[in-house]
């Protein structure tokens, strides 16, 4: 066994302090200075891992020919991305095997704490994912992605998303908006519908058609495990636009506690549509019974059911893949998020898939290579009900001027945060969630409702 000497220690104790509270060095400095300082090349990458260097990706990796990936999307998502699976299996010859599961964030833990992680995954929130990278699960990319490429083809905002401690972890196959409200624009001229700028006239056009005996809103919260992740995202958008983006921070790193006065507004904004007097058929129950996917066809249906329907740009896949004679931009298209705070009007949220590897081999490095591609993500743009935050994505190949407007959202953005339930912990988002459902159930709740996430955040942050 090695003896270091107290030089030696006190040389790897301030090499560890530098890379863990700065950025003044990257992992290849790290792994020569450790060396230089008497330590092996696995006891180095061993240090570096503890450190939260994730999976060093470094060496020979070893051969295979097919990957596997565990993820959530479903449905349309599913069949988009298995396109892109298509192509490259036509391009290298590698199988991809795809299990989609919506309870992902179970089924990974499950399956890291067992010692069989798949090889490439996804992670509905940011905090599971840069738990795996600290605990020195994640392989880091930028080992042998081409990096200039990489920043050629993204913003650092989006690289830093991707990233932690200076390193590349995952890969951003898709993006949305989520400043998007659905609605079927030949229905909304029927009944003299006029596109809202601000809350006020959003709650007024919607009492207008819910006092002309129709109801204007369409809600579903369902999704299995996952369910009240929609109505999370209806209550980030509106703390978004009432707050700006310094606020979200903060509430997000629990800075700012569940009971704060801007919390309460923001879940009651969102009451403002889920108890709105004729707003919703069947409402509460029909909300909380109901799938996200099936309450996006609503608005769409001969006649209406309801005329505005809130979620992601992702949405607009479910809508052509249940009508799909519709025309866009006449037979639906979004109304962007109104303005609730003229200080931050234009002001969005949304979300970025994460694909992130977890073994290090051949067919995983040509794999994460392609995806982070515009070759490989033009071919889910094309399908429809995704943005690409690749700059090298030409905006022409959207299918129509609906998706390149919601594409534009994400660019031309005033500011943007990811859904703030995506970047809390996990044990925080999955509270969040169930909140939502006992609020859509109990409003009258909402004081104990949010003292009892306050109690799990008191918990969750300080661990």
């Amino acid at each position: 066994m090695p003896i270091y000497d107290r030089h030696d220690r006190q040389e790897l104790d301030k090499l560890v302090e530098e890379y863990t509270t700065t950025s003044n060095i990257n992992r290849r400095q790290f792994l020569q200075r450790a060396m230089a300082a008497g330590l092996s090349v696995s006891a180095a990458s061993a240090l570096l891992a503890a450190c939260g260097g994730g999976s060093t990706g470094t060496g020979t990796p070893t051969t295979a020919s097919s990957v596997d990936v565990l993820n959530v999307w479903s449905g349309n998502e599913l069949t988009n991305f298995q396109l892109i699976n298509t192509a490259f299996k036509k391009k290298t010859g590698i199988q991809i095997n795809v299990e989609s599961t919506r309870d992902l964030p179970t089924v990974l833990n499950t399956r890291v704490k067992a010692n069989n992680p798949p090889d490439v995954t996804g992670s509905p929130g940011l905090s599971q994912f840069h738990t795996l990278i600290s605990q020195g699960k994640v392989v880091r990319l930028d080992t042998f992605f081409d990096m200039t490429q990489v920043r050629k083809d993204y913003s650092q905002d989006w690289i830093n998303l991707a990233s932690q401690n200076g390193g590349l972890y995952a890969v951003l196959p898709k993006a949305n908006s989520k400043g998007t409200i659905w609605y079927n624009p030949k229905a909304f001229q029927a009944i003299g519908g006029t596109i809202p700028q601000t809350w006020n006239d959003l709650i007024a056009l919607s009492d207008k058609i819910a006092n002309s005996g129709k109801y204007p809103w369409s809600m579903g919260v369902s999704s299995g495990a996952a369910s009240g992740w929609p109505a999370a995202d209806w209550i980030d958008q509106i703390y978004m636009s009432l707050n700006g983006p310094t606020m979200v921070d903060q509430w997000i790193a629990h800075k700012i506690p569940w009971t704060h006065s801007s919390v309460k507004q923001a879940f009651q904004y969102f009451g403002q549509i889920v108890n709105g007097k004729r707003y919703i058929q069947g409402a509460p129950t029909s909300i909380l019974a109901t799938g996200f996917t099936d309450a996006s066809y609503l608005p769409y249906d001969s006649p209406p059911k309801a005329y505005l329907y809130y979620l992601g740009d992702f949405t607009v896949g479910f809508i052509t893949a249940q009508f799909t004679s519709l025309q866009a931009g006449t037979d639906y298209n979004f109304i962007p998020f109104p303005t609730l705070n003229p200080q931050y009007a234009g002001a969005i949220t949304g979300g970025a898939d994460f694909l992130f590897a977890m073994k290090d081999n051949t067919a995983v490095r040509e794999y994460m290579k392609y995806l982070s591609t515009a070759e490989a993500q033009t071919i889910w743009i094309k399908q429809g009900g995704a943005s690409s935050v690749n700059r090298s994505v030409d905006l022409s190949v959207y299918p129509n001027d609906v998706q390149r407007n919601a594409a534009k959202q994400l660019s031309q953005a005033t500011s943007f945060r990811s859904s703030p339930d995506d970047q809390m912990p996990t044990a925080m988002e999955t509270a969040f969630w169930k909140a939502t459902l006992a609020y859509i159930q109990n409003p009258g709740q909402l004081d104990s409702i949010l003292s009892g996430l306050e109690s799990t955040a008191s918990s969750v942050y300080t661990s």
